[in-house]
């Protein structure tokens, strides 16, 4: 038994590949940037559908009935497609580290952007939902 076994109690375990493990951190920040692009995407176009929304109600600018829900939807749905092409991409890049290293799927990345897909589908529902 080695000395450091013997000071800390217990078997002195192989550090992990740190190839391995910046590629994983470098494949959650890459998310991260999905996550912010997305949600930009999807104030934006909240912010353009409420704006066209007021300015066709007033009355000063002629709009088609549908335009501010069809520019809203559009960046909306957007902004959903791309994180979910991130989501793909980023479950793609796990899979190819876990035969390498040994990790939890679990990651704060993958969950909030999971919560923030669905939080896209729900803002893309509810502008058209609104205006049928």
């Amino acid at each position: 038994m080695s000395n450091q076994e013997r000071s800390t109690g217990s078997a002195v375990r192989n550090p992990p590949d740190l190839g391995v493990v910046r590629t994983l951190m470098a494949a959650d920040r890459t998310l991260m940037a999905w996550i912010r692009t997305s949600l930009s995407m999807f104030s934006f176009g909240y912010t353009i559908y409420k704006i066209l929304n007021e300015v066709r109600e007033i009355g000063k600018v002629d709009l088609h009935s549908a335009a501010p829900r069809n520019v809203g939807v559009l960046l909306t749905f957007a902004g959903t497609a791309a994180l979910v092409m991130g989501i793909i991409e980023y479950l793609g890049n796990l899979h190819v580290l876990r035969r390498s290293y040994r990790f939890s799927f679990a990651r704060p990345s993958l969950i909030m952007s999971a919560v923030m897909a669905t939080a896209g589908l729900c803002l893309t529902a509810g502008i058209l939902y609104r205006l049928l």
